[in-house]
């Protein structure tokens, strides 16, 4: 841009050939991955806490402006925002997020760039983690009232809006009763503030602490909802199988495989497994292994990542196909009649905004 205003005395000519030059490189893959995505993962590195990108708060702004300057050149923009929500979503649920400012600074600046429809529902997700904080604070006020009614167990619940947020698998987990019972008492609460709504539970997106008494010392375990439901079971069973497990949380094989890999194969083996082997098998057993130590009183158990890329690129596959659909049927109920190359046009013409069409 120096150049351009300072070299070429701001010419129009030299504006158009530098956005048609960036539009060809900013658009190129790198390493497999596209342009969208890697804006979105550069954004996440900014605002998550602990981030690779140590800046300034002076800093991280004027990053942003620049990332979003960026992204005008980037035709798959929707490709962009879905990175980008699953990622934020990510920071908002599991407290990762550095800055709420920044965070809402950014979305103001995506709208400026791209509209409010492209952030409409990033912003209903930043609102609804304030709504879901007061609701927390409503719900301990309720339990303080209703003593009879405390399941036990501290319990944190994140009352999030359907449509805002992507989409996550529910499986039917079957519960340990200990969970059951949170679930029942948040149930009663929820009914004294609204009849209209209907709550859905996402268990994959849960954390649970536990406390694991083991032989030297009791460690307190950070793991999700699935891991925890697996470990209670441990309580009542000294020996369990496979198919035992698996009958008892009625779970499919490929989730209750990443959970007791994480388990008993990795770094922190909390059950012993037999045979004593790296992988696997609907022929094992599992026992709680009370000789497990750690010199940390408190640690983290994590589960192998899922490779999300796959799952983004068909949801946005599938938005788009709504989004044709829809251009359509605007400009058809405007025009009433039209030819098929000139429908073709002016629908490529009204979603190059989000993301490029290739007409045949």
């Amino acid at each position: 841009m120096a150049y351009v205003t300072d070299c070429f005395q701001n010419h129009t000519l030299f504006h158009k050939a530098l956005k048609e030059a960036f539009e060809v490189f900013c658009n190129k893959t790198v390493t497999g991955s596209s342009s969208a995505e890697l804006l979105a993962t550069f954004c996440d590195n900014i605002l998550k806490k602990g981030g690779s990108e140590k800046l300034s708060d002076e800093a991280i702004e004027e990053t942003l402006e620049k990332v979003v300057k960026l992204l005008a050149y980037i035709s798959d923009k929707d490709l962009f925002a879905e990175f980008y929500r699953k990622k934020l979503a990510r920071r908002l649920l599991f407290d990762r997020s550095a800055n709420d400012d920044h965070e809402r600074s950014i979305l103001t600046k995506l709208k400026q760039q791209c509209g409010g429809q492209f952030t409409s529902k990033m912003e209903g997700m930043v609102t609804d983690l304030t709504l879901a904080r007061e609701n927390q604070a409503s719900f301990e006020d309720y339990l303080r009232s209703n003593s009879a009614a405390h399941p036990g167990i501290d319990l944190t619940v994140t009352v999030l809006t359907t449509g805002f947020w992507p989409s996550y698998k529910s499986f039917d987990l079957n519960l340990p009763a200990e969970m059951v019972k949170c679930v029942e008492v948040f149930k009663g609460f929820y009914e004294t503030k609204t009849k209209h709504r209907k709550l859905t539970w996402i268990y994959s997106l849960g954390t649970c602490q536990i406390n694991g008494k083991f032989d030297q010392k009791s460690i307190e375990l950070i793991v999700s909802t699935y891991q925890a439901a697996v470990l209670l079971l441990f309580n009542s069973s000294d020996r369990l199988s496979y198919s035992e497990i698996t009958a008892q949380l009625n779970l499919n094989h490929d989730d209750l495989v990443r959970l007791l890999h994480s388990l008993s194969c990795a770094k922190y083996k909390i059950l012993s497994k037999e045979p004593n082997t790296k992988t696997i098998s609907q022929s094992d057993y599992f026992e709680f292994n009370s000789k497990f130590t750690d010199k940390l009183r408190r640690i983290k158990v994590p589960l192998p990542p899922v490779d999300e890329r796959k799952k983004v690129v068909e949801d946005v596959d599938k938005d788009r196909r709504y989004a044709i659909d829809a251009a359509i049927v605007r400009i058809m109920k405007s025009r009433k009649v039209l030819g098929h190359q000139h429908l073709v046009s002016e629908c490529v013409e009204q979603l190059s905004r989000m993301f490029k069409v290739y007409a045949s």
